[in-house]
């Protein structure tokens, strides 16, 4: 039988097979042998123990398409980046950082901002301008059930046929989101703690749930706070797609390795400066350059 890991705790893997459910399975031991780890997400073979559909072994680990790092799981089409539009307020620094942590890995990503309803029309083009460039859509949804749910459709058409990683920071509304799509999850929704304003870490583990036929959704624990320590710092201009504006109308920095920093006739820093590039994406881009440039690389 095949099937997908959907959860795993404490050396148990749960395996949805279509037409039979989720089935609860032991590793076999010569995937530590082989250093293999078997990773949510992925496609497996399975022997049952018995004829109660209910325990099995995974005999095989199919074939990957793609392997995450953070977060640890396999056979990912895209991420669906959730922050809140206020309350709390986005950390657009650590949104960046995502962004470039799910391109180093080549994930294609969609910004989901939640709470709309709670901001004017003005707050959300205020961000739709920040991303306009990003290379990845925003889209802006309502935690609460509207009249014609065109917000959620949004979101339906957008995963549907793909597994897709829900990430963000925890509070966010994430698991709401979760619960909308699949009302059988059953996903805790904690509330934002009032005093420090962040969430409660309500995903402990990553879980895939299934929505329809081909269609899966990954929950993950919340993010709050991201190191991309494995970047170099002359590579991370490139996970800034708003950076290539100029040198794709024939403009150029006077250096070729200009870090868009501190030299001088740099085509981006003319181009924020000029509003074509966003002053908030280019302050987070330099935050993570400081970062980056103090680590010492032996």
């Amino acid at each position: 039988m095949q099937g997908k890991i959907i959860k795993g705790i404490a050396g148990a893997y749960y395996v949805y097979v279509p037409g039979a459910g989720v089935i609860e399975c032991t590793a076999k031991g010569n995937f530590r042998y082989q250093k293999i780890k078997p990773l949510v997400g992925d496609n497996v073979e399975v022997q049952l123990k018995n004829d109660n559909l209910v325990t099995g072994n995974i005999e095989k680990i199919l074939p990957r398409n793609n392997e995450l790092i953070r977060p640890a799981v396999s056979n990912i089409d895209q991420a669906l980046i959730v922050f809140a539009i206020t309350d709390p307020e986005p950390n657009l620094n650590l949104l960046d950082r995502l962004l470039v942590l799910m391109k180093l890995q080549n994930v294609e990503c969609t910004i989901c901002f939640s709470k709309i309803d709670l901001v004017t029309t003005d707050e959300e083009n205020y961000l739709k301008e920040i991303y306009q460039g990003s290379g990845s859509d925003v889209i802006f949804i309502s935690n609460f059930e509207d009249e014609n749910n065109s917000s959620l459709d949004e979101v339906y058409n957008l995963l549907k046929g793909k597994t897709t990683v829900l990430a963000g920071p925890s509070g966010v509304g994430k698991s709401t989101l979760l619960n909308r799509l699949v009302p059988n999850a059953n996903m805790e929704t904690g509330a934002i703690s009032q005093k420090i304003k962040r969430g409660k870490h309500t995903t402990r583990h990553s879980e895939i749930f299934h929505i329809s036929d081909d269609t899966y959704i990954l929950d993950t624990p919340g993010f709050t706070s991201l190191y991309l320590n494995e970047l170099d710092k002359d590579e991370l201009k490139l996970y800034y797609p708003e950076f290539a504006i100029d040198s794709d109308s024939g403009s150029m920095c006077k250096f070729d390795d200009c870090s868009h920093i501190n030299e001088p006739a740099c085509m981006i820093k003319a181009a924020v400066d000029s509003g074509k590039i966003s002053p908030v994406r280019y302050q987070n881009y330099k935050n993570i350059y400081d970062e980056l440039k103090a680590i010492r690389r032996y």
